[in-house]
């Protein structure tokens, strides 16, 4: 298969980018570097990018970005960087990616736990999880020819312990490999429409 990546270059994509570049052909897109770039906030800079990959077999985000903190203090401007970036960015990517994706192909998204457990300074995230949820659950239902739609919703990493532990208090982190086997799932299986979970669970 073809598979367009976008965001190759963070902890999630590389990983994911190396075990399922062992069978499949990779074009890695980054804001910066990879084969081409993309900046997923712009809708124009994303018609760019398939003007230049053409058709591709799947598509995976592992990329976006949201602001995150206390309700008090955030701005319409803050909150304006996860609704341009993980939401649209990745609702783009699909709304002009269907035009280039072949039949029978794949999108798979990336959200996160935060819109079913919610985290100080996380309204940004949480609201824009959400709306990825409710996306790719409708949007699975209107794709045509055998195309399917998934999302990928992971817990803090081992790795990101350090950093992230203190938003997550009390969670227990989840190894990369596991993540990795969600997009995997996705990409080469057969189901649409649905929320891998890994490392949580809505039941608390």
């Amino acid at each position: 298969m073809k598979i367009v990546h976008i965001g190759t270059s963070g902890m999630i994509g590389r990983a994911v980018a190396a075990e399922l570049g062992t069978r499949h052909e990779i074009i890695a897109v980054n804001r910066r570097s990879g084969d081409y770039q993309v900046d997923i906030a712009d809708p124009s800079s994303i018609a760019r990018l398939f003007n230049q990959t053409g058709h591709f077999d799947a598509l995976i985000c592992t990329a976006g970005e949201v602001h995150f903190a206390t309700l008090q203090e955030f701005s319409v401007e803050q909150y304006s960087i996860g609704l341009k970036s993980k939401l649209m960015g990745q609702v783009n990517l699909v709304r002009s990616g269907r035009k280039y994706l072949r039949d029978g192909g794949s999108f798979t998204l990336t959200s996160g736990p935060t819109n079913e457990d919610p985290i100080p300074l996380g309204t940004s995230s949480a609201m824009v999880n959400g709306a990825l949820e409710g996306f790719v659950r409708s949007a699975a239902i209107e794709l045509q020819s055998d195309r399917r739609i998934n999302l990928v919703s992971p817990t803090m990493l081992q790795e990101s312990r350090a950093l992230y532990g203190p938003f997550f208090v009390g969670t227990k982190p989840v190894a990369t490999p596991e993540v990795v086997l969600a997009y995997v799932k996705s990409v080469e299986g057969r189901q649409t429409g649905c929320v891998y979970r890994v490392g949580w669970s809505r039941e608390r």
